[in-house]
């Protein structure tokens, strides 16, 4: 099975397209840059890349979130659309999920996060499961402080991977169960995106599929705040 991964859920960009056991490609920038001007170039130069046409492809994974709104729709949208178009299967995977494939082996818990304003972020928290990455509770939105509260009642060590950690890297480092990952753990892979969606079960309503916000988007909390004055 020839599976397209798709994440533009944050700041990284990232395509890649595997076999359930082999990348065949990938593509990673990690740069403030317009993700609906490069997303479908991208994609099109990697399956050139590896001399498949879209035809070939059987799965689309896509990254659906938490993470940025204008972002999460760019990635949704564009696997909505190839999906239908091609008539392929279409599965979503946490954007914090597949970040926290990057802590696979360690021994204690794995605690992804993206910075969310304001103090929040969105944070999940997985552990490793001889080798395989299974969650522990719910992704969600959240203050660092109470999330650092929370965490700190574990009683294990505890793997922060976030490619917003240099934001949040002083008050971590004075948490004593706290570990920080190196750069190359912090950045989502699409590989990883796509050996996940290769697993899942594909979503059954193609058309209803969306992404995970976790939150409203910020015109929309507006809007709402208004209506209830």
């Amino acid at each position: 099975m020839n599976v397209l991964a798709i994440d533009s859920s944050n700041l990284v960009m990232g395509v890649a397209v595997a076999t359930e056991q082999k990348v065949l490609g990938e593509l990673t920038t990690n740069s403030r840059k317009n993700h609906s001007e490069r997303l479908m170039p991208a994609i099109a130069q990697l399956l050139e890349a590896v001399a498949l046409k879209p035809a070939d492809i059987d799965r689309i994974a896509v990254a659906e979130g938490p993470g940025s709104y204008t972002g999460l729709r760019i990635g949704a949208t564009i696997a909505k659309m190839m999906a239908w178009t091609l008539k392929k299967e279409l599965v979503g995977v946490s954007s914090l999920e597949v970040v926290a494939q990057n802590g696979r082996y360690f021994d204690g818990y794995i605690a992804p996060f993206f910075d969310a304003r304001r103090g929040q972020v969105f944070a999940g928290l997985y552990e490793n499961n001889n080798g395989n990455v299974v969650q522990s509770v719910p992704d969600r939105l959240l203050q660092i402080e109470d999330w650092i509260v929370e965490l700190s009642k574990l009683g294990k060590p505890v793997l922060f991977l976030s490619n917003d950690l240099e934001k949040w890297e002083d008050l971590l480092q004075t948490q004593s169960y706290a570990v920080l990952g190196e750069s190359t753990q912090n950045v989502p892979r699409a590989a990883e995106l796509a050996r996940i969606g290769a697993r899942k079960e594909p979503v059954l309503d193609i058309h209803h599929f969306l992404p995970a916000y976790l939150r409203l988007a910020e015109a929309e909390a507006k809007w709402l705040a208004k209506q209830e004055r």
